[in-house]
């Protein structure tokens, strides 16, 4: 006698199928049924059944048919790029706003720059920008699934709050939980440099062994680490806040890392080496050939290094930010040169991310929710 399934069981199974079908075709883009056979393990008849719910969900639809071969063309099928939307938003020092908003599929649909007044609410110019790229990308931001936004500060999820901002108005309580009120979708809140980290991993192979991105900015200097293909965080999310490590003995008139390779510290560096400039990422990059210079940047860079590989070891690190990419190659030799006269050996490279990394990894954020998401209830 053969007992009954529950109606339950029956309808985990199914959005299982699901979930296991609309997963291969986010990843590989387009897929036949005989596809989805292979890959999943289901009959073809349970994979047509598949295919018909994503199709009447509108998650699914036919994007051609095979060509050549023997035998019947078979339907090709991708997922619905309209089925579901989602925003990058970046607050920029001191009052710009990035935002892009992408589709199911992880493309761009638009982006837009704009500048801001902050202070008092600053929900109403978020939702402002952020309506104002559902509009250029023709949606309205009540098709949106969710919004990441990236932000210059340590973001603690338990108490709704970015500590370390100098951007007015962010640092008061309840950011997300407002955000996520006047937008009518859920609102994550990240850290600029955790996202820029995020960004890079998308876009070189840093391997298993972790590793660590030094963001030398003109305003700001920050840490993004990865252990594990984990984005260390901290228990407050303040980890990496490197900037404010002092240095120096104790009792004496020192200051924190941000003293020494913040943005106006490296500028007032590059003019008294006779490189005088409008930010400290111009100084650099004209200071390219400047010896003497890099060697004393590089020492100040060290600080902030030995203090992490110690602690981390990270197989990799990478030097960002504007300062960072300005620097380009001659400051990675010169960091590592001066980094090999230590006991550490890890390797050094400049960052390979074009474009905002710290938009790009609020989009890379935003993609991977958007898709959860949807995986979780497909149909």
């Amino acid at each position: 006698m053969t007992a009954n399934r529950p109606a339950g069981s029956s309808r985990l199974l199914r959005t299982l199928n699901e979930r296991a079908a609309l997963g291969h075709l986010l990843e590989r883009g387009t897929l036949t049924r005989g596809d989805l056979v292979t890959l999943t393990g289901l009959s073809k008849p349970t994979a047509s059944e598949v295919i018909r719910r994503l199709e009447e969900a509108g998650l699914v639809g036919v994007a051609g048919r095979t060509q050549g071969g023997f035998g019947p063309r078979a339907d090709r099928y991708a997922v619905n790029p309209d089925a579901a939307y989602a925003a990058a938003v970046a607050v920029g020092e001191p009052d710009r706003l990035d935002v892009a908003i992408l589709d199911l599929t992880g493309r761009t649909r638009a982006r837009t720059e704009r500048t801001a007044v902050f202070g008092g609410d600053v929900t109403g110019p978020v939702a402002e920008a952020v309506a104002a790229a559902c509009a250029a990308a023709g949606i309205t931001t009540g098709d949106l699934r969710g919004v990441q936004l990236a932000v210059p500060g340590a973001y603690d999820p338990h108490t709704d709050t970015v500590s370390n901002i100098d951007v007015p108005g962010f640092g008061r309580p309840g950011l997300a939980g407002d955000l996520t009120e006047r937008l009518g979708t859920t609102v994550a809140v990240g850290n600029d440099v955790n996202l820029a980290a995020l960004a890079e991993r998308e876009h070189r192979d840093t391997g298993d062994d972790g590793f660590a991105l030094l963001w030398l900015g003109t305003r700001g200097v920050g840490l993004g680490i990865e252990l594990g293909g984990t984005l260390l965080r901290g228990a407050t999310g303040a980890a990496g806040e490197i900037g404010y490590l002092p240095v120096g003995p104790p009792g004496a008139a020192t200051g924190d890392l941000q003293d020494l390779i913040g943005g106006p510290a490296i500028a007032a560096l590059a003019a008294a080496h006779g490189h005088p400039a409008a930010d400290a990422a111009r100084a650099v990059a004209e200071a390219h050939g400047d010896t003497e210079f890099l060697t004393v940047l590089a020492e100040r860079v060290l600080l902030a290094l030995t203090a992490v590989i110690a602690v981390v070891d990270p197989a990799l690190v990478v030097l960002a930010g504007e300062i960072g990419r300005a620097g380009g190659e001659a400051l990675r030799e010169a960091v590592t040169t001066a980094l090999h006269r230590t006991t550490y050996r890890t390797r050094v490279e400049v960052t390979v991310v074009d474009g905002d990394p710290v938009l790009l990894g609020a989009h890379a954020a935003a993609a991977s929710a958007l898709r959860e998401a949807v995986l979780a209830t497909p149909t």
